[in-house]
């Protein structure tokens, strides 16, 4: 603040001293005081024809200073009689272009060209980025025939910004051709050529222009490395990332989200962990490499030592937490992050409403995710199709139904995204005729051309269902090559109903087509299996063994308390494993003599004694995590299980028998759905 401005007021009459005075400004307080005294003097008059440079000045520190207020400048702008001058634009075009919404920049150039003024060299770099920083390149090109027309076509700085417009807009043949033209390219130049050809993956003509560079600064490095990052060449970027002669952070975070993008979370994390600084970007790149991952507890962990560091979250890092969350099935930690949220006054928009749909109907809560829906006051297509798909995932066809007409009423159309999540609810609904419809009409109701994906949806319907002959068709008449999800959702039809036949080809051609998936070994096999040809079988395996692939182990989890507890079949791990195995073998005592069960040995597929087959059957993933969850949790309690693979046909069984048995409410989410069990009964109606 300027101490004592009376005895300093009879220097403003002075310009100089004037000028000198709003240089030195630090705050709107200081620049006010001098305001007031230039009011004084007579600088506002409205009789005066031009504008005076200290009224220039006071706008253009308003407009652009850090210290500045937008607001203000364009206060003092709208004050001016008389018209403004050239000067006083462009301080105010040159705010206005920095800001949050630049669009306000080219009508305020507009205005500058209806009141006969004319633009200069100081105009046009400004009035290009607003047009760049609004995407809007149809402007842009309006204003290029303006500058061609005033002839500063060859100004080294209207030059750059007018490649940038280009490159940013994908016209890379215009921003090629404009840099061509330089008489000499400077850094600005190539950056933006740099920046358009990443955009566009171009990442070799990207090359060329980096290794004719003389000169390169940081923008130039971590642009390439980015872009390399963004294709998964992490290699490339690595070999950049070692030659830079000085990173920053951002070199840094380009090289992390590289590594998430490759699924590297191992070097990730040695990246992370040798950083001389990180920002909350590093932390947040970092959080969701782990979430990608499926690594939901190290994201955490990690989030638990970025709070006690004192860092504040970001939008960004809830949304990395909340999808970790999701990952795991784990409510308790996902109703935590939901409640921080709250109180950390962390803006629930779109975005990270979006995030809080998606974690609690992974986690098992459809009505908390329907709430959340419904609260948002923007809802973009991202929103829509993430409730869409929760409710498809936990079987609720007619809500998922319901909400794909709404989505329409309320004018946000559909994407591709949208109908393989329509489509997926008719499969797990087997809803044929449906699925069909939807098919046919996508290209010719919605234009939108079917991919594969959606193909693959109605096959998957169509094998569930029996339907094996017309799945075959389909996949015969697609206009793409069927790939390997394709196939699969035939193969497990053939499963489903015993057809060797068909699932010997179809298998054949899957382990040609995925040579190191396991899953296509181990459902041919058992196909063989279930038709008694255990010689095939066996080949099969060993075909398998032989190729060093193992089978993906059946994991199921359980979260108590925020703490995730993981089985697999027949694990004594747990520090409660006595206790659980007995409450286990007290569950399937009651069910036998209650309700006559008898265990599925059909699903057993392997050449074993009956009795063996049962055991093998007894100890499964999900048993042991049901349990569990006997053991901690209320009578009133819902049990919630999040399993890695398709829950097989005894655990379903079973699990129906004990909701009754136990009036117990057991919510377990599989490889493909949600199983809601309650009274005996599924929400699946048993077609999983």
């Amino acid at each position: 603040m300027i101490k004592n401005p009376t005895s300093v007021a009879t220097c403003y009459s002075k310009p100089p001293i004037l000028i000198h005075l709003i240089n030195k400004c630090k705050n709107m307080g200081e620049l006010k005081q001098i305001q007031a005294q230039i009011i004084t003097q007579g600088y506002f008059s409205p009789n005066q024809d031009a504008t005076p440079l200290e009224v220039s000045k006071l706008v253009s520190f308003c407009a652009v200073s850090p210290y500045g207020n937008l607001a203000h400048a364009k206060a003092i702008f709208n004050q001016q009689r008389k018209n403004p001058s050239v000067e006083l634009y462009n301080s105010l075009i040159r705010g206005l272009s920095l800001a949050k919404n630049p669009v306000e920049a080219l009508s305020l150039y507009r205005k500058m060209l209806y009141c006969g003024l004319k633009p200069n060299n100081f105009t046009y770099p400004f009035v290009i980025k607003a047009c760049t920083e609004s995407s809007m390149l149809r402007n842009g090109i309006v204003v290029h025939t303006h500058v061609v027309k005033s002839g500063l076509e060859f100004d080294s700085y209207v030059q750059s910004s007018l490649i940038r417009l280009y490159a940013s807009g994908r016209d890379l043949l215009g921003a090629k051709q404009l840099f061509d033209m330089c008489l000499e390219t400077d850094l600005v130049s190539c950056n933006s050529m740099i920046d358009g050809y990443v955009k566009s993956g171009e990442m070799e003509l990207a090359q060329a222009v980096f290794d004719k560079m003389v000169v390169r600064d940081t923008i130039s490095w971590n642009t390439m490395i980015n872009g390399y990052g963004i294709l998964g060449r992490i290699e490339d970027a690595k070999k950049l990332f070692d030659e830079m002669p000085e990173r920053n952070v951002r070199s840094w975070n380009s090289m992390l989200a590289g590594y998430d993008k490759y699924g590297d979370v191992e070097n990730a994390f040695d990246m992370f962990s040798k950083m001389p600084y990180r920002d909350v970007v590093s932390w947040n790149a970092m959080l969701a490499c782990y979430a990608h991952s499926g690594k939901s507890n190290e994201a955490v962990a990690l989030f638990d030592e970025m709070k006690a560091l004192g860092i504040k979250p970001t939008e960004a890092t809830m949304v990395s937490l909340l999808s970790a969350c999701g990952h795991l099935g784990a409510l308790d930690q996902g109703l935590n992050l939901h409640s921080y949220i709250v109180d950390c006054e962390i803006d629930i928009n779109s975005i990270v409403g979006t995030a809080l749909v998606d974690m609690y109907a992974k986690c098992g809560s459809i009505s908390c995710a329907s709430k959340i829906f419904h609260s948002l006051e923007s809802k973009d297509v991202l929103a829509w199709n993430t409730i869409i798909t929760g409710m498809a995932m936990h079987g609720n066809t007619r809500d998922t139904t319901q909400l794909f007409q709404m989505m329409q009423k309320e004018g946000v159309a559909p994407n591709d995204i949208t109908f393989v999540a329509v489509l997926s609810a008719c499969r797990h609904a087997g809803m044929i005729e449906e699925g069909r419809r939807l098919l046919a009409c996508m290209r010719s109701t919605y234009g939108i051309a079917p991919k594969v994906e959606h193909y693959g949806c109605v096959i998957d319907l169509l094998a569930r269902a029996g339907q094996l002959d017309e799945a075959m068709e389909l996949i015969g008449t697609m206009p793409m090559e069927p790939n390997a999800s394709a196939w699969g959702a035939l193969l497990g039809g053939c499963r489903i109903y015993g057809n060797a036949k068909v699932g010997e080809n179809v298998g054949n051609r899957l382990i040609n087509l995925q040579p190191h998936h396991s899953g296509r070994y181990i459902l041919l096999s058992n196909i063989y299996a279930a038709a008694k040809r255990w010689d095939d079988a066996r080949k099969v395996r060993n075909l398998m063994k032989g190729k060093g692939i193992s089978k993906v182990p059946g994991v199921s989890v359980i979260e108590l308390k925020g703490i995730i507890h993981r089985f697999v079949s027949g694990d004594w791990s747990h520090p409660e494993s006595n206790k659980i195995y007995l409450k286990l073998r007290e569950i399937s005592t009651r069910l036998k003599s209650t309700s006559g069960y008898l265990p599925d040995t059909d699903q057993v597929l392997i050449d074993i004694e009956e009795e063996e087959k049962e055991h093998v059957l007894s100890v499964h993933s999900e048993k042991l995590a049901i349990a569990y969850g006997f053991l901690h949790l209320g009578p009133e309690d819902s049990i919630r299980i999040v399993k890695n693979l398709r829950v097989c046909r005894d655990c379903h069984d079973v699990t129906k028998l004990i909701s009754r048995v136990y009036d117990r409410e057991i919510i377990m989410r599989d490889r493909n759905r949600f199983h809601h069990f309650k009274d005996g009964g599924c929400s699946c109606l048993d077609f999983w």
